[in-house]
């Protein structure tokens, strides 16, 4: 009898590990992504993922069903992600990073490094101008998730995503058409 305990417990364990295991093999990218899109760095979005995951081994049970895992990974990502922009963790970092970066490399790839940075900085000050949710709506789209699961995600109606997310599109066209200096 106690064997047979033993050994249903020991399947029991086997059994969440390999759920655990295949959730992070499958949504490991998918969480990443979205936590970087809320805070602009891959060490930081590393950091907010491995937190989804522990949050997520903590709470395996909670999830019912498999269909709601990846919009509650995505709901954790951002919400923690968001918290770890609030408290201004490791602000300066990227910054000494990229001036350490770019002394070593030579002229023509310090322009281009300069060019894409600037580019990228506009395109993150036209995303700021864009209001909640149609932001979020926006990126999780550009990511490649559906209308269902973006709804999932950010718990909105499914109906409501598209006109988000063509609101969204149409506003940062403005804003990044105004701060590039031209008018699309």
């Amino acid at each position: 009898m106690i064997m047979d305990a033993m050994s249903e417990t020991g399947t029991a364990t086997r059994t969440e590990k390999i759920v655990f295991d295949e959730a992070f093999t499958l949504h490991h990218r998918t969480v990443f992504r979205a936590a970087r899109s809320v805070v602009q760095d891959a060490m930081l979005a590393e950091d907010v993922t491995q937190e989804v995951f522990l949050r997520l081994h903590n709470n395996l049970d909670a999830i019912e069903n498999e269909e709601m895992l990846r919009p509650w990974l995505i709901r954790v990502a951002i919400n923690l992600a968001r918290n770890t922009v609030r408290g201004n963790i490791r602000a300066n970092t990227r910054e000494d990073n990229y001036v350490k970066e770019t002394s070593e490399t030579s002229e023509a790839t310090i322009e281009k490094d300069f060019e894409e940075r600037e580019r990228a900085k506009e395109v993150h000050r036209a995303l700021s101008l864009i209001k909640e949710p149609l932001r979020s709506c926006l990126v999780l789209k550009q990511q490649g998730l559906s209308y269902r699961e973006i709804a999932e995600s950010l718990s909105l109606t499914e109906t409501s995503i598209g006109t988000f997310v063509a609101r969204a599109r149409s506003e940062f066209v403005r804003h990044y058409g105004k701060i590039g200096g031209k008018t699309l």
